[in-house]
């Protein structure tokens, strides 16, 4: 795809205004990115996968030779070269005559260590510089393509939710609902990839456990589901923040339900509030402002009612669950069309969580909300 050679010519445009000869790039979703290549096992199995692009030597692709096959697939790059494990000095073998005596950029926050080390070991007297800054803030807008994506992972996202509160039942474990969302997201996302993608080797089944919470685990916040069995009056909670993961672009999604009623009035309280925090962040977002003033209408809401200071409302998302900005104190990130952000609602207390949150797009004048449920009380009330 042309996109791939668009984003290294611009990744090498920035490399030559630094001043750097080379980058040596090994997160998984920054290859990605740059490249079209994935190959879900990564350095979890202990194998480096190394993208290395010059400015004068076009992209190298050093990956382990059981994947050598995926890589010939899919990967956009100039030069493909394997490697195997135990024989020679494995991934090794290119790096030297890639980067001697060259200025070369790395990824400071994400570079394996193991790689680290190698090439400091014999760029000594060499600069290594940061390259995380001039990445993320290329991913930060995204292309039409990307944009396309996000609106599809936000179809396969509503399928998931839609599939989760059909399936929440008194007596039913939280698994079952697990297993009742996945499959929803699969075939959703198996009809986009049918219509709309040539990658026949792109996966649609969803990624990532999926977060879920009930009864008296609701105040865990990342708590997996389990064979817990849900019951008349108690709160569940679904969040998609990792499972969302259409042709690996992520999403935010999170809903607050209760079955049958609210046992417990407080709780409505609380979900009110919730609720009115990210209405506020929502009201702020627009092109032009900064990434923490949201933020700062969202916890102005939550603490005006008399709750603790709050987490983040929100984060950039894309080919990574996380990206550039976070909505949070501090991040002074101007807001501009064609990012994409997770917008949350939440307020915790001791024995009780409430949260929403929605994926949108921002646009010209104002943003588009990509994750479409009910969260009036009244609709979030399972019968």
């Amino acid at each position: 795809m042309k996109i791939f050679s668009q984003r290294i010519e611009l990744l090498q445009q920035k490399m030559e205004k630094e001043h750097l000869d080379v980058a040596v790039i090994t997160d998984e979703d920054n290859i990605y990115y740059l490249t079209g290549y994935y190959d879900y096992l990564h350095m979890e199995f202990g194998r480096p996968t190394i993208l290395i692009i010059s400015i004068n030597k076009g992209s190298l692709l050093i990956t382990p030779s059981i994947d050598e096959n995926m890589a010939k697939s899919v990967a956009h790059v100039d030069r493909i070269v394997a490697w195997n494990d135990g024989l020679g000095d494995e991934w090794r073998v290119e790096i030297p005559k890639a980067l001697l005596k060259k200025h070369v950029g790395i990824e400071l926050n994400s570079i394996p260590q193991i790689v680290k080390s190698y090439i400091e070991d014999f760029t000594e007297n060499q600069s290594l510089k940061n390259l995380s800054s001039i990445l993320s803030d290329m991913r930060m807008i995204k292309s039409n393509y990307e944009i396309q994506l996000a609106k599809h992972a936000g179809q396969v996202a509503n399928a998931m939710m839609s599939a989760g509160r059909a399936n929440i039942k008194d007596g039913i474990a939280e698994f079952e609902v697990a297993l009742a969302i996945s499959e929803a997201g699969t075939k959703k996302a198996a009809e986009l990839l049918k219509i709309y993608y040539q990658d026949k080797y792109m996966s649609p089944n969803t990624h990532f456990l999926q977060i879920m919470a009930s009864g008296d685990t609701i105040t865990k916040t990342h708590h997996r589901a389990s064979t817990r069995i849900i019951r008349y009056g108690e709160p569940i909670f679904l969040c998609f923040c990792g499972m969302t993961n259409f042709h690996r672009f992520k999403l935010g999604f999170d809903r607050t339900f209760w079955l049958g009623e609210i046992a417990d009035k407080l709780q409505e309280k609380i979900y009110d509030v919730a609720i009115t925090s990210q209405e506020a962040a929502l009201n702020a977002i627009r092109p032009g402002v900064t990434a923490e003033s949201v933020h700062k209408e969202y916890a102005k809401v939550i603490q005006e009612s008399g709750y603790d200071y709050p987490f983040r409302c929100g984060r950039a998302t894309g080919y990574s669950f996380l990206e550039k900005p976070q909505l949070v104190k501090g991040d002074k990130t101007i807001l501009k069309p064609g990012m994409v952000l997770a917008i949350d609602g939440s307020v915790t207390v001791d024995n009780f969580r409430a949260q929403v949150g929605d994926s949108i797009i921002i646009t010209q004048d104002s943003y588009e909300i990509i994750t479409i449920h009910p969260k009036k009380i009244e609709e979030v009330i399972i019968q």
